[in-house]
């Protein structure tokens, strides 16, 4: 942030260049399921893939925020964590933010047509943008607005190995359902640190949903587990896979042992260290195919 001019801060707050994490959490199932289709066709990941999926994740990650602030400034307006954000600390406007996304989706579309198998990637792109534009709303309407998240931020589970593929394998709907499960335990503890301001303005999440119980999150890094673990036997992937997996599970489940929902910087930690989880399953993920 120190090397932006401050006439720019506002905007890059809210890209959230100051929090690259959902970045990390939005590329990683990208790479999974790239490796996913290197395995199935005995090939090296595709380093043009990984690097198109890296700045597409960085654009949309930072598009989505853009959308969830432009949804939610009045309540950002009335939650401790969330108050400063430009939109809601009027640094910037409506219409100002409307023309930082409308440039966001036209580079995020950009690197769409740069993909091989362009037209299915874009029909398959596409198909996502309605959970994009539907996601910011569903803390007003769901108690499980965690699970549109999550089908949103793992489409990439989708997208990497359609970019090989030109076609959506089979290997990748476990891979897919369980990225749905990650992001159900990472952003139900990133929710509790809002819970009490959620609460009292009307919001919905999981952490109210599921409460202090822990049994619904430990049942979701089970699911974690398994679709990944299921992804692989589907695709042949060799054993540092498996090894990764393991290791990124034990971390999810290191993570909800160890939370106290009333310990925001508890929770915030365990948060971060999702980049861990995705990052060790990627690196096993890329050295089985190289193997």
């Amino acid at each position: 942030m120190k090397t932006i001019p401050s006439s720019y801060h506002p905007y890059a707050y809210l890209a959230r260049l100051d929090k690259p994490i959902g970045t990390l959490l939005l590329l990683h199932p990208c790479i999974w399921s790239t490796c996913l289709y290197a395995s199935s066709t005995d090939t090296p990941p595709s380093i043009q893939l990984i690097t198109l999926f890296t700045t597409g994740a960085f654009i949309m990650r930072s598009a989505g925020c853009t959308i969830n602030d432009m949804w939610d400034s009045e309540f950002d307006k009335k939650v401790e964590r969330t108050k400063n954000r430009p939109l809601a600390s009027n640094a910037l406007n409506f219409n100002q933010a409307l023309t930082f996304l409308a440039a966001q989706l036209s580079l995020g579309l950009g690197v769409l047509l740069s993909l091989p198998n362009t037209e299915f990637c874009c029909y398959l792109g596409a198909a996502s943008l309605p959970l994009v534009i539907l996601y910011p709303t569903a803390k007003r309407w769901t108690p499980y607005p965690q699970l549109l998240l999550g089908l949103t931020f793992n489409w990439g589970a989708l997208m990497g190995y359609a970019g090989g593929a030109g076609e959506v394998g089979l290997c990748c709907l476990p891979m897919y359902l369980g990225g749905v499960g990650w992001t159900m335990v990472y952003d139900t503890l990133y929710a509790h640190q809002d819970k009490k301001d959620d609460e009292r303005i009307g919001l919905k999440s999981t952490a109210l949903t599921f409460g202090n119980s822990k049994t619904p999150l430990y049942a979701f890094a089970s699911l974690f587990t398994t679709g990944l673990t299921l992804s692989g036997s589907l695709a042949s992937m060799a054993l540092p896979y498996y090894l990764g997996v393991a290791a990124g599970s034990g971390h999810v489940f290191w993570q909800i042992y160890t939370a106290d929902f009333e310990d925001g910087e508890n929770l915030g930690e365990r948060f971060k260290s999702n980049q861990i989880v995705g990052g060790v399953v990627s690196a096993g993920a890329v050295a089985a195919c190289l193997i």
